[in-house]
């Protein structure tokens, strides 16, 4: 495993979600009842998902309103069996790593 600390605790709002460049890879962190990681770009149109509305664990795509599973990575509708690649992140007193 290779453990990078990507953020702060305090960067990343309760129930919101924030984007960042990490080795060439875009990944969005959610603060939601812990923290949960993925791809930041949406499958549709290449568009980041990081500001998108959370409604507990489904995360709403703000350009054209696709819904992902946080967690899983899921999609939950259209194309069911689309997924987006999900990181194990660890929550340290210094801040918020992420498994890339």
């Amino acid at each position: 495993m290779v453990w990078k600390k990507i953020a702060e605790k305090t960067d990343i709002a309760s129930g919101k979600g924030k984007a960042f460049k990490i080795d060439g890879k875009q990944i969005a962190i959610f603060n939601q009842d812990g923290y949960h990681a993925i791809d930041d770009l949406c499958v549709h149109q290449d568009g980041s998902i990081a500001p998108g509305k959370l409604n507990g664990d489904i995360v709403e795509c703000p350009l054209h309103f696709w819904h992902y599973n946080i967690k899983t990575g899921h999609l939950m509708d259209y194309l069911k069996d689309v997924k987006l690649k999900t990181y194990p992140v660890l929550e340290k007193n210094d801040g918020i790593y992420v498994d890339i």
